[in-house]
């Protein structure tokens, strides 16, 4: 089916899309979260060039997969800052880093942002990260709204929850939230969002988000920096780094970021190929 239909000269209608449903129930569950935001700048200058060169010899690498994989690092170390709630008193925290990103997929003429889960991203290279981001761009769709990509579809349940009133479904996000090895199994405990692939845009996104953490990477900028006792012209990278407040405190997470601004601007990985 087509997604627009024009009525007249003056105005075009168009088809609702199925996942706007889900993207309009996670913004009304995430606003009774306690969500903390960070707007940070990373100094991107050596990770560019080294990519760079790494994609003139071949390699198999993109700036997302090493980024995703610094975030992975992250997660590994400061582990409560992707623990999930479970009741009133206790919190999972999960050994397994599962990351969540959006890729953009056209069906039916219209671009669709749909949900895969990189799973145990701790235990692969950046290679191997980069590879299963290409698969997921690749993966052969038939209709959008019905799965997540690189999962098993569940058509029937779909159809089922996108029947359902909002309040329903609103309901049903609440207890699925509640459950923290659902949550993992089928989102993971991160995303990342790279929003600045969609267009530049010289400042910070706060998309809404379910997740306990939530990493949304803008645009990079070139502008002048200190170098020691020089100014130069250098990269930099805008990053939001979202956290549940009700999972994780303000120390730890912290910690957590400054880890991420030393890996990224270290180019962390990139010259062990």
């Amino acid at each position: 089916m087509n997604h627009k239909r024009a009525l007249t000269s003056d105005y075009e209608l168009n088809t609702f899309p199925s996942s706007r449903l889900a993207t309009i129930d996670i913004g009304a569950v995430s606003r009774s979260k306690h969500l903390i935001h960070a707007y940070v700048e990373l100094d991107v200058t050596k990770a560019r060039k080294k990519v760079l060169e790494l994609k003139k010899q071949k390699q198999e690498i993109s700036f997302n997969a090493w980024f995703i994989k610094c975030v992975s690092k992250m997660m590994e170390e400061y582990p409560e800052i992707h623990a999930i709630r479970k009741g009133k008193r206790q919190l999972i925290s999960f050994k397994d880093i599962d990351i969540a990103i959006m890729i953009e997929r056209e069906i039916e003429g219209v671009k669709v942002p749909l949900p895969y889960v990189l799973r145990n991203t701790h235990h692969k290279s950046i290679a191997e990260i980069y590879r299963e981001i290409r698969a997921g761009q690749n993966q052969d769709i038939a209709n959008e709204g019905n799965y997540v990509l690189g999962e098993g579809e569940n058509k029937l349940m779909m159809k089922l929850y996108y029947a359902l009133p909002g309040l329903a479904r609103r309901w049903i996000w609440r207890i699925i939230l509640g459950k923290p090895f659902f949550v993992k199994k089928n989102m993971g405990t991160a995303i990342v969002t790279f929003v600045g692939m969609m267009g530049k845009v010289n400042g910070w996104l706060s998309p809404v988000t379910v997740h306990p953490l939530s990493v949304a990477v803008g645009s990079i900028v070139k502008k002048p920096g200190v170098i020691g006792d020089r100014i130069e012209a250098r990269e930099y990278l805008y990053v939001t780094v979202t956290v549940d407040h009700d999972v994780v405190d303000g120390a730890p997470a912290v910690r957590a970021l400054s880890k991420l601004s030393k890996l990224v601007e270290k180019a962390e990985g990139l010259f062990a190929y």
